[in-house]
């Protein structure tokens, strides 16, 4: 089923109630397509194909950002009045849908894009009187919060709950008053290829979009340390934003070699990615929870990552990963090239963070949760 567009069937009806108690839960999951890749995306889509093989729970998306009937498209693509008919038409399919549904699971992340996306979920769902559940899950939620309390924390009020993928987040939303729980991301591992690194091959990923959070820049000079040292090192960057010119241009000022940017890379092709590397790099100064980096350690490559917002929520220095401090070049390579000295580390690394990732980080563990959680919901819808 094509899930980027606004078509008669994404928007078909949810089935109605059958009798007894035993009814699947009617959820309604509002938040990006994959025309907008990112983690949001990544994790909603997985959602929903769990949920699909689900008897307990009868889902379906609603972009925020639907594609417009062919007649229409073209507005799409001219600035300013694509944000307004776009915002027409996901308003339109809200009203639409979230009248036969039992809960309006609203995906969130900050600034503008919360008042642009979750909010007017929130709004509708409120308005027909269904119960809903705000899924945050921005790394920047403290200074979202500081900076756009006024509105922010009034309407994420309106939630009946609020979900995030970390006990970082959960902290982070405390300070405001707004109660949290936390469920897991997680991550499809038997579509990742598991591979024991015993000899690592100075072989390195990033994947982290180019946006200035996520500080591949950082990287970038870290590996022309590590490549001072190992002449054949060889880095590939997948991903995708507005700081692609300036890190190929920083490239070519450190004068690296063997750096392959991959471009934008659909989700069904990273599992290719992380088996060709040995060695997953991350320096983002703000993050939460990425997915990223549990499939890394579902791959089996040992990580190597910055401390930002949410990661020492899931990565345990020296035990599941080796974490330095925020956009410290010189540290993240250090601790990169300590891998390859001290081989036993890097393998205890890899298989301990395998270990964690099957216990914590798959569906089987965070099904019971997301049940849970609508079953009480929908009492109220």
């Amino acid at each position: 089923m094509a899930t980027t567009e606004l078509t008669k069937d994404m928007i078909s009806e949810l089935p109605a109630h059958p009798a007894g108690d035993t009814r699947p839960v009617r959820v309604v999951l509002v938040g990006p397509s994959l025309d907008i890749l990112g983690g949001q995306a990544v994790q909603l889509q997985r959602l929903l194909q769990r949920f699909n093989q689900d008897p307990d729970i009868a889902a379906v998306l609603l972009p925020v950002n639907p594609r417009l009937p062919a007649g229409l498209s073209v507005l799409q693509r001219i600035k300013f009045v694509r944000t307004i008919v776009t915002s027409i038409a996901y308003i339109a399919s809200l009203l639409w849908r979230v009248r036969r549904c039992d809960v309006v699971h609203a995906f969130s992340a900050s600034y503008w894009s919360f008042v642009l996306a979750p909010l007017p979920a929130i709004l509708v769902g409120r308005l027909f009187g269904k119960a809903v559940l705000l899924n945050y899950r921005s790394g920047e939620a403290e200074d979202h919060l500081t900076r756009w309390r006024w509105l922010a924390v009034p309407a994420m009020r309106l939630a009946h709950e609020i979900v995030v993928p970390s006990g970082y987040l959960v902290g982070v939303f405390a300070k405001f008053g707004l109660q949290a729980r936390s469920i897991f991301n997680f991550v499809d591992v038997e579509r990742l290829s598991y591979r024991e690194r015993s000899t690592l091959r100075p072989v390195f990923l990033s994947n982290r979009n180019f946006q200035s959070l996520y500080n591949v820049a950082c990287t970038v000079r870290a590996f022309a340390r590590i490549q001072r040292e190992m002449p054949e090192a060889r880095l590939i960057v997948a991903g995708f934003g507005p700081e692609r010119q300036s890190l190929e241009a920083l490239v070519g000022s450190l004068g690296l070699r063997h750096v392959e940017f991959r471009g934008r890379v659909n989700p069904a092709d990273m599992p290719s990615l992380y088996d060709e590397a040995d060695v997953y790099l991350n320096s983002p100064n703000i993050d939460n929870m990425p997915t990223s980096v549990i499939e890394a350690f579902a791959a089996g490559l040992p990580v190597v990552t910055t401390d930002a917002g949410g990661i020492p929520f899931i990565v345990t220095h020296e035990k599941t990963g080796l974490m330095v401090a925020r956009d410290d070049d010189a540290a993240l390579a250090a601790a990169a090239l300590r891998l390859f000295r001290e081989p036993a580390l890097s393998a205890a690394i890899a298989g301990a963070a395998r270990r964690e990732c099957l216990e914590r980080y798959v569906w089987q563990s965070v099904r019971s949760e997301w049940l849970r959680v609508y079953r009480s919901l929908s009492r109220t819808a």
